[in-house]
């Protein structure tokens, strides 16, 4: 539990008094004062988040955990549980749709075994930092332990941890942090934890996850209930939601979440699952949803209520449901480009530019 307390202590809240300066640089650009609308609102939250007038995002990682769901037994799913070993793999060889995005816009994944039922294969590019060989039946008892929760959120801690600054250079250092995620039935938690933490109805937070259909729906939304009845999760304690309803990549998320916000690096929210991991790390720390950059509205029903409850708006609507973090890794470009206007466009001054007409 030390290392978990000394990371949430160690945020801090963002400073509202570097927008002056920001906006002041952004109206004096080449352009109509206001704009590039949503651009230069990002622009602003990552000179706050960095404290840095001149951020750049060189470094972009995105962190994808897996970890297995007892719940998927119920057949809340429509792919069986051995898909999250198979994908594991499949990410690993660069086969994956994130991995292509990633590659796309210079980003660089990172797959960790948070709770994966089976043993991996260890690889150069595998971090393994499981729990548990996947959570317990949360329709039946809770999903893990609260010892075992706490270590999936400072397992969470550590990846980042190890990959920050790695050859303790500044260079080397993440300037941009995305989440990902891969767990047969992590939607089935995630529409736990969001109705939980939210005080939403079940029916309105309970999507089709893969693609299940009416009846397989239907079943999901009793088992949810039959989770949230039978373990009774208190709404203001994060680490007794996760214990009961949650996950151990969920909880891996979270803490990568939180100690990304210590080291004052920007994350990047991907879709459902990334965002019930970024309600545990709110509910933890309230000041980390300033750190927060929601990637995308996911097509997951419940996805728009957890945006809300936290403040955030999504970048882009593009109706996607894969997970991975291939939203996240999209967004990050925008992220990118945002910052790249403030950085390297031309002031009118410099530019030889004739500024705007002032009324005396």
């Amino acid at each position: 539990m030390r290392k978990l307390q000394d990371t949430i202590d160690r945020i801090e809240k963002v400073d509202s008094s570097w927008d002056k300066k920001t906006q002041k640089k952004l109206d004096n650009l080449t352009k109509p004062k206001g704009s590039l609308g949503i651009l230069e609102e990002l622009a602003k939250q990552v000179v706050r988040i960095t404290e840095n007038e001149t951020p750049q995002l060189n470094n972009k990682v995105i962190f994808t955990m897996a970890g297995d769901h007892g719940v998927a037994k119920e057949g809340v799913s429509a792919f069986p549980q051995e898909v999250t070993t198979q994908m594991v793999y499949n990410f690993l060889a660069g086969g994956a749709g994130i991995n292509v995005l990633a590659k796309h816009v210079g980003a660089k994944v990172v797959v960790a075994d948070l709770g994966v039922a089976c043993d991996l294969k260890e690889q150069a590019n595998l971090i393994i930092k499981k729990v548990n060989y996947g959570t317990k039946n949360m329709s039946r008892t809770a999903a893990m332990t609260r010892e075992e929760a706490i270590k999936s959120l400072e397992n969470g801690i550590e990846i980042f941890e190890e990959k920050h600054c790695s050859d303790k250079s500044r260079s080397s250092c993440i300037d941009i942090a995305g989440m990902g995620d891969m767990g047969i039935a992590n939607t089935t938690a995630s529409s736990a934890i969001s109705v939980v933490i939210t005080g939403a109805d079940i029916t309105s937070m309970t999507g089709r996850g893969t693609g299940i259909d009416d009846s397989k729906l239907k079943l999901k939304k009793e088992i949810i209930k039959r989770a949230i009845d039978a373990n009774k999760p208190f709404a203001d304690d994060a680490i007794d939601v996760l214990a009961k309803v949650g996950g151990f990549e969920i909880g891996g998320l979270a803490g990568m979440i939180l100690a990304a916000c210590s080291r004052r690096v920007p994350v990047v929210v991907d879709g459902f699952i990334s965002s019930a991991a970024a309600l545990i790390a709110y509910k933890l720390e309230p000041k980390t949803k300033d750190y927060m950059i929601s990637a995308h509205a996911s097509v997951e029903r419940g996805h728009k209520t957890v945006l809300d409850y936290l403040g955030l708006k999504p970048l882009l609507d593009f109706n996607l449901r894969l997970g991975e973090g291939t939203g996240a890794v999209l967004a990050m470009g925008i992220v990118d480009a945002a910052v790249k206007i403030l950085t390297e466009m031309s002031t009118f001054n410099s530019a030889g530019v004739s500024k705007e007409n002032v009324k005396a």
